[in-house]
């Protein structure tokens, strides 16, 4: 179960800010995020070095996507494409409005559920396919939201029931110094609510060999400003709270 922390913020220098753990299998190969796609040079992302597609990524336009299972689908699926390939395509367009328009009309049919964010400096938006029919496309509210297999901000998920309010008090970050103090501690917290188990935690480290294997800090600046500022993409590989972070954009 992957976790995005998402801050909203229209008007201020820094719209969008992300935060996001990437759980899965520790055998299934990956690479760190990189311009992997030749035929996409403007892409910067994380490849799954089995399928070939990605699980986020940003692009120079400045828009940032990133794709979730469902609940119950880890995996691939015989007949399904993958899903990683979504985020490539979401990175295709240099509008994140854009891009959600071509989500809605999406066959879902052809993947596995799942849940896609996609934003840019103006909007973001959480596209939610259950397997069948059209995705169902809504717009972000602004303030601090997550998401994991789950809805977004959705109290049935044990994580999300449990640190939506300690995101929500933190300090939230400050690229413009790098400062990212309060939600680098949140991202690799192993606490959960008594009875959730893992599935209550941020971090997790299974016996079965699935864990959260990467972590990401994403900030989009306002370019309506004329600004210099650029996105800022900092990654760890392994997990939060136990390696350093990199700086993979301006890249």
């Amino acid at each position: 179960m992957c976790t995005l922390a998402i801050l909203r913020r229209p008007g201020h220098a820094w719209p969008l800010i992300l935060a996001g753990n990437r759980d899965e299998m520790r055998d299934r190969p990956w690479t760190a995020p990189g311009r992997h796609w030749p035929d996409r040079p403007e892409i910067v992302a994380g490849r799954d070095d089995l399928a070939g597609g990605a699980w986020i990524g940003l692009n120079d336009h400045g828009v940032v996507a990133s794709v979730l299972n469902r609940r119950g689908t880890l995996g691939p699926a015989a007949g399904k494409r993958s899903r990683g390939e979504l985020v490539l395509d979401a990175l295709d367009h240099a509008d994140a409005r854009d891009a959600a328009e071509t989500f809605a009309a999406l066959n879902a049919g052809a993947y596995r559920p799942f849940n896609l964010f996609l934003a840019d400096d103006r909007d973001a938006f959480w596209v939610r396919a259950t397997g069948t029919g059209a995705p169902d496309v809504r717009p972000v509210p602004a303030g601090v939201s997550l998401l994991t297999a789950y809805d977004l901000d959705d109290p049935a998920s044990p994580r999300i029931a449990h640190y939506l309010p300690k995101f929500r008090a933190a300090p939230p970050p400050d690229p413009a110094s790098g400062d990212w103090t309060a939600w680098e501690s949140l991202m690799a917290a192993r606490e959960a609510a008594p009875g959730a188990g893992e599935e209550g935690m941020m971090n997790i480290d299974l016996p079965s060999g699935f864990g959260t294997s990467s972590t990401s800090l994403i900030a989009l600046p306002d370019r309506t400003r004329g600004l210099d500022a650029k996105p800022v993409w900092r990654f760890g590989r392994g997990h939060p709270g136990e390696i350093a972070y990199t700086a993979v954009y301006p890249a």
